[in-house]
């Protein structure tokens, strides 16, 4: 009945787990859920302002399937000011994040061509490479590098027939964020080798320590780069659905093509929204940062003090992935969490086979919801 190509796609792992925390707390349960990627925020009221005001102007239409001039142009300066890639609003196609990954697999992986993802990653890299027919090599993570991916890991797994890598700092869901030195070393295989990067940085304004280098601002690296990021995360968008493509010329045509035949172009007023996000005031971003370090420190402070609990600090993003030393599945493990402590995480399984024996803990939660699921889990975990 189905296409063969859907029985290499799991389910989304954190999607899952999040309609089984809606779930249980319709049916009244008190679950604290440290499962989903989104910020707690709200979306700032400058941005909801925009939009409002878009509707009520009627801005409701169909815009250039690429993106409002006046967005992609704002993007375009935002990035070349903030991450030094020297781009032009030609080379930016508005789009949701998560479906610019889809359509550059689609644009970039023939049958057989192998795309190297870190072993522990989110799962959509690894989905969208199958889909496109790709072949997903690993590139080996390690606690003590900070599950960074080093040019020496990746390197291991380059072949003849590497034609993608997915870079994604900081990361989810080890909060890794590359070195400069890391990253001009992957540069320099990818120039060595001749293949192309995909480069998630979703999470570029939430670096706590060290700075985040982009790719494609490396001499030479524009033109094999395709750079994705959007406002989900950093302004609180996630339902907004709203990001943007950043590529040379011949790849931002054919990710164009794809995009005029399947969603056209982004919600009209969503992209005027998102205009006001870039233009508007800035504090909110900076109030989320100071926030989440602070929240950071607190996990780590608490995952410190339970036994059989170990992860490294992480240097950006807003997860931890502890490993516990249970003889448990990281499903069985997440599966004990949500009913005896009623604390949702995600097991680790649903980013790789290299990710058994972890949990992701998302600390987009309050101090008080963090210390309350803290405790919680400590006191389920003593009974094992």
């Amino acid at each position: 009945m189905f296409a063969r190509r859907m029985e290499s796609v799991p389910e989304s792992g954190t999607v899952r787990i999040a309609n089984m925390v809606s779930k249980l707390k319709d049916e009244g349960a008190d679950i604290i859920s440290f499962s989903m990627g989104e910020p707690d925020f709200p979306t700032p009221m400058n941005i909801k302002d925009a939009c409002v005001r878009s509707i009520a102007n009627d801005f409701t239409y169909y815009t250039p399937s690429a993106g409002i001039p006046e967005l992609r142009k704002a993007v375009a300066e935002k990035i070349r000011k903030g991450n030094h890639i020297p781009c032009e609003s030609s080379n930016v196609l508005i789009t949701p994040t998560k479906q610019a990954i889809f359509m550059t697999m689609l644009a970039m992986i023939d049958d057989g061509d192998e795309v190297v993802v870190p072993e522990i990653a989110w799962g959509t890299f690894e989905a969208c490479a199958k889909l496109a027919g790709g072949k997903v090599r690993h590139a080996k993570l390690s606690p003590e590098e900070s599950f960074r991916m080093t040019p020496d890991s990746l390197a291991e797994q380059i072949t003849d027939k590497t034609k993608l890598i997915v870079l994604n700092s900081p990361s989810n869901p080890c909060g890794a964020v590359l070195t400069k030195e890391d990253v001009k070393g992957i540069a320099d295989l990818a120039k060595d080798h001749d293949f192309f990067v995909l480069a998630d940085e979703i999470y570029d304004q939430l670096v706590f320590e060290g700075e985040h280098t982009s790719i494609a601002s490396l001499e030479g690296m524009f033109d094999r780069t395709i750079t994705v990021n959007g406002f989900s995360k950093t302004y609180a968008m996630t339902g907004w659905r709203a990001g943007w493509a950043i590529a040379p010329k011949p790849i931002f045509k054919e990710l164009n093509k794809l995009q005029t035949q399947s969603i056209t172009c982004v919600t009209s007023f969503v992209q005027q929204a998102c205009l006001e996000a870039i233009k508007g005031p800035q504090d909110s971003v900076i109030a989320m940062k100071k926030e989440f370090k602070a929240r950071r420190d607190l996990v780590h402070s608490l995952i410190d003090s339970i036994p059989k609990l170990d992860c490294p600090m992480p240097s950006g993003a807003f997860y931890m992935m502890p490993s516990y030393d249970f003889d448990m599945s990281s499903d069985d493990m997440a599966a004990y969490l949500l009913e005896e402590a009623h604390v949702a995480v995600t097991p680790g399984s649903a980013f790789g086979p290299a990710g058994e024996g972890r949990f992701r803990l998302s600390y987009a939660a309050s101090r008080e919801d963090i210390r309350e699921g803290m405790s919680r889990i400590r006191t389920a975990l003593a009974k094992l």
